[in-house]
Protein backbone atom coordinates (compact mmCIF):
# COMPACT_ATOMS: atom_id res chain seq x y z
CA UNK A 1 0.00 0.00 0.00
CA UNK A 2 2.92 2.32 0.69
CA UNK A 3 4.11 1.96 -2.91
CA UNK A 4 0.64 2.88 -4.20
CA UNK A 5 0.47 5.99 -2.04
CA UNK A 6 4.04 7.05 -2.84
CA UNK A 7 3.52 6.69 -6.56
CA UNK A 8 0.13 8.43 -6.49
CA UNK A 9 1.63 11.35 -4.57
CA UNK A 10 4.50 11.51 -7.05
CA UNK A 11 2.15 11.52 -10.03
CA UNK A 12 -0.05 14.13 -8.36
CA UNK A 13 3.00 16.33 -7.79
CA UNK A 14 3.95 15.91 -11.45
CA UNK A 15 0.39 16.84 -12.47
CA UNK A 16 0.51 19.97 -10.33
CA UNK A 17 3.88 21.01 -11.77
CA UNK A 18 2.72 20.51 -15.35
CA UNK A 19 -0.91 21.67 -15.14
CA UNK A 20 -0.93 23.94 -12.10
CA UNK A 21 -3.56 24.10 -9.39
CA UNK A 22 -7.09 24.51 -10.74
CA UNK A 23 -10.16 23.03 -9.04
CA UNK A 24 -11.82 22.43 -12.39
CA UNK A 25 -9.00 19.98 -13.21
CA UNK A 26 -9.67 17.72 -10.19
CA UNK A 27 -11.66 15.06 -12.15
CA UNK A 28 -9.05 14.87 -14.91
CA UNK A 29 -6.24 14.85 -12.34
CA UNK A 30 -7.89 12.01 -10.42
CA UNK A 31 -8.24 9.90 -13.58
CA UNK A 32 -4.70 10.68 -14.74
CA UNK A 33 -3.11 10.03 -11.34
CA UNK A 34 -5.11 6.84 -10.81
CA UNK A 35 -4.31 5.56 -14.29
CA UNK A 36 -0.62 6.43 -14.06
CA UNK A 37 -0.36 4.77 -10.66
CA UNK A 38 -2.07 1.60 -11.89
CA UNK A 39 0.07 1.41 -15.04
CA UNK A 40 3.29 2.04 -13.11
CA UNK A 41 2.48 -0.76 -10.68
CA UNK A 42 1.70 -3.14 -13.54
CA UNK A 43 4.82 -2.29 -15.54
CA UNK A 44 7.19 -1.82 -12.61
CA UNK A 45 6.05 -3.77 -9.55
CA UNK A 46 7.20 -2.43 -6.22
CA UNK A 47 10.62 -3.58 -5.04
CA UNK A 48 11.55 -4.63 -1.51
CA UNK A 49 13.69 -1.51 -1.06
CA UNK A 50 13.87 0.00 2.39
CA UNK A 51 15.18 3.49 1.82
CA UNK A 52 17.64 4.77 4.38
CA UNK A 53 17.50 8.59 4.28
CA UNK A 54 20.90 9.17 5.90
CA UNK A 55 22.60 6.73 3.51
CA UNK A 56 20.78 8.33 0.56
CA UNK A 57 21.95 11.77 1.71
CA UNK A 58 25.50 10.45 1.94
CA UNK A 59 25.20 8.97 -1.55
CA UNK A 60 23.95 12.31 -2.91
CA UNK A 61 26.79 14.25 -1.24
CA UNK A 62 29.34 11.74 -2.53
CA UNK A 63 27.85 11.91 -6.01
CA UNK A 64 27.96 15.73 -6.05
CA UNK A 65 31.57 15.77 -4.86
CA UNK A 66 32.61 13.12 -7.37
CA UNK A 67 30.79 14.92 -10.17
CA UNK A 68 32.78 18.09 -9.54
CA UNK A 69 36.10 16.24 -9.19
CA UNK A 70 35.46 14.02 -12.23
CA UNK A 71 34.16 16.95 -14.30
CA UNK A 72 37.33 18.92 -13.59
CA UNK A 73 39.43 15.84 -14.41
CA UNK A 74 37.64 15.29 -17.73
CA UNK A 75 38.00 18.97 -18.66
CA UNK A 76 41.66 18.96 -17.62
CA UNK A 77 42.37 15.89 -19.76
CA UNK A 78 40.56 17.41 -22.72
CA UNK A 79 42.52 20.66 -22.50
CA UNK A 80 45.97 19.31 -21.63
CA UNK A 81 47.28 16.88 -24.27
CA UNK A 82 50.02 15.65 -21.91
CA UNK A 83 47.48 13.97 -19.61
CA UNK A 84 46.57 10.40 -20.50
CA UNK A 85 43.32 9.60 -22.20
CA UNK A 86 42.99 5.88 -22.83
CA UNK A 87 39.33 5.32 -23.65
CA UNK A 88 38.07 1.80 -23.65
CA UNK A 89 35.53 -0.67 -22.37
CA UNK A 90 35.55 -2.62 -19.12
CA UNK A 91 33.08 -5.18 -17.85
CA UNK A 92 31.72 -4.65 -14.37
CA UNK A 93 30.10 -7.73 -12.87
CA UNK A 94 27.26 -6.16 -10.95
CA UNK A 95 26.02 -7.98 -7.87
CA UNK A 96 22.58 -6.46 -8.38
CA UNK A 97 19.96 -8.51 -10.17
CA UNK A 98 19.02 -7.27 -13.64
CA UNK A 99 15.97 -5.04 -13.51
CA UNK A 100 15.08 -1.82 -11.74
CA UNK A 101 17.81 -2.04 -9.10
CA UNK A 102 20.58 -2.61 -11.64
CA UNK A 103 19.09 0.12 -13.85
CA UNK A 104 19.25 2.51 -10.89
CA UNK A 105 22.90 1.62 -10.42
CA UNK A 106 23.63 2.07 -14.15
CA UNK A 107 21.95 5.48 -14.06
CA UNK A 108 24.02 6.51 -11.06
CA UNK A 109 27.22 5.24 -12.69
CA UNK A 110 26.37 7.09 -15.91
CA UNK A 111 26.01 10.43 -14.14
CA UNK A 112 29.64 10.51 -13.07
CA UNK A 113 31.85 11.98 -15.84
CA UNK A 114 34.44 9.62 -17.23
CA UNK A 115 32.39 6.41 -17.19
CA UNK A 116 29.24 5.55 -19.09
CA UNK A 117 27.33 2.27 -18.94
CA UNK A 118 26.89 0.99 -22.49
CA UNK A 119 24.64 -1.99 -21.82
CA UNK A 120 24.32 -5.39 -20.21
CA UNK A 121 26.58 -8.33 -20.90
CA UNK A 122 25.97 -11.99 -20.29
CA UNK A 123 26.23 -13.13 -16.70
CA UNK A 124 24.66 -10.00 -15.22
CA UNK A 125 27.52 -7.66 -15.96
CA UNK A 126 27.52 -4.15 -17.35
CA UNK A 127 29.70 -2.94 -20.18
CA UNK A 128 31.21 0.39 -19.12
CA UNK A 129 32.91 2.88 -21.44
CA UNK A 130 35.55 4.82 -19.55
CA UNK A 131 37.80 7.72 -20.37
CA UNK A 132 40.93 6.06 -19.00
CA UNK A 133 41.04 2.27 -18.68
CA UNK A 134 44.13 2.57 -16.48
CA UNK A 135 42.04 4.18 -13.72
CA UNK A 136 40.48 1.88 -11.06
CA UNK A 137 37.02 2.06 -12.68
CA UNK A 138 35.87 -1.37 -11.50
CA UNK A 139 36.92 -0.67 -7.90
CA UNK A 140 35.09 2.66 -7.94
CA UNK A 141 31.95 1.04 -9.36
CA UNK A 142 32.11 -1.63 -6.67
CA UNK A 143 32.17 1.11 -4.02
CA UNK A 144 29.27 2.92 -5.70
CA UNK A 145 27.25 -0.30 -5.83
CA UNK A 146 27.90 -0.99 -2.14
CA UNK A 147 26.75 2.53 -1.23
CA UNK A 148 23.62 2.18 -3.36
CA UNK A 149 22.83 -1.15 -1.70
CA UNK A 150 23.17 0.52 1.69
CA UNK A 151 20.94 3.45 0.64
CA UNK A 152 18.26 1.08 -0.69
CA UNK A 153 18.43 -1.15 2.37
CA UNK A 154 19.65 -4.17 0.39
CA UNK A 155 21.95 -6.68 2.07
CA UNK A 156 25.61 -6.08 1.30
CA UNK A 157 26.74 -9.69 1.23
CA UNK A 158 24.31 -11.32 -1.20
CA UNK A 159 25.51 -12.24 -4.66
CA UNK A 160 22.09 -11.69 -6.27
CA UNK A 161 18.64 -10.59 -5.14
Amino acid sequence: MGAVIARAVGFLALWLVLAGVDLSDVPAAAVAVGGATWVSLRLLPSQPWRFRPIAIAGLVVRFLRQSVVAGVDVAWRALDPRLPVRPGLVVYLARLAPGPTQNTFATLAGLVPGSTPVGPVEGGGLLIHCLDVDQPVVAQLHTEEALLRLALGLPADRARE
